[in-house]
C-alpha cells in the first residue's frame, strides 16, 4: 500500500515549499485530534475565473493550493498518512458575477485528496465564489482533518 508521498511521485506531483505567512497567523493549528488550516492562495494563477481564467485553469489552481495546503499538513505532521479524515474543506474562487462553475474548479482539490488517500480524502465541501482574494489569486481554499497519532 502506497503512501500519499509516494502516490504524488506517482502522478508526477511534489509538495512545494511552505508559503511565508502574510500576516499575524500560522498555518494551522492543532486542537486534540483536528487540524486547522489558514487559507492558501496559489501563486501560479491570478485573476477572475468567468473573466482571465477557464475552468480548466481553475481547476488546475484548486489543485496547487491542495498541494500548498498538503505542504503545511505534512510539515505539522511529519509525514501524510497520519491524516485519518478530511472533514472540510472551504473552497472560495475568485470570480465574477456570472460565473457558477465554482464546484468544477473545486474538484481539482478533491480529486487530488481522492487520488492520495482514497477512501480518507472523502469529505465535505463548499465552494464559493468572491468577489476578490488577496493578491488576486484566483483561488483560496482552508481545510478542517482529523490526525492519528
Amino acid at each position: 500500500m502506497s503512501t500519499p508521498e509516494e502516490k504524488l511521485v506517482e502522478l508526477g506531483l511534489e509538495l512545494p515549499a511552505l508559503r511565508p505567512a502574510h500576516g499575524d497567523y500560522v498555518g494551522c493549528v492543532r486542537t486534540g485530534n483536528l487540524l486547522f488550516t489558514a487559507g492558501q492562495g496559489v501563486d501560479q494563477y491570478h485573476g477572475k475565473l468567468g473573466r482571465d481564467l477557464t475552468v480548466e485553469e481553475g481547476y488546475l489552481a484548486a489543485q496547487q493550493s491542495m498541494l500548498n495546503l498538503l505542504s503545511v499538513v505534512k510539515n505539522e505532521l511529519g509525514e501524510l498518512s497520519k491524516v485519518k479524515q478530511f472533514v472540510k474543506v472551504l473552497g472560495m474562487v475568485n470570480s465574477t458575477e456570472e460565473f457558477n462553475d465554482q464546484p468544477k474548479v473545486m474538484n481539482g482539490a478533491s480529486d487530488l485528496l481522492m487520488k492520495l488517500f482514497g477512501e480518507k480524502g472523502k469529505h465535505g465541501r463548499s465552494a464559493v465564489g468572491m468577489a476578490q482574494l488577496p493578491n488576486n489569486t484566483a483561488i483560496e481554499i482552508e481545510m478542517i482533518l482529523e490526525i492519528e497519532e
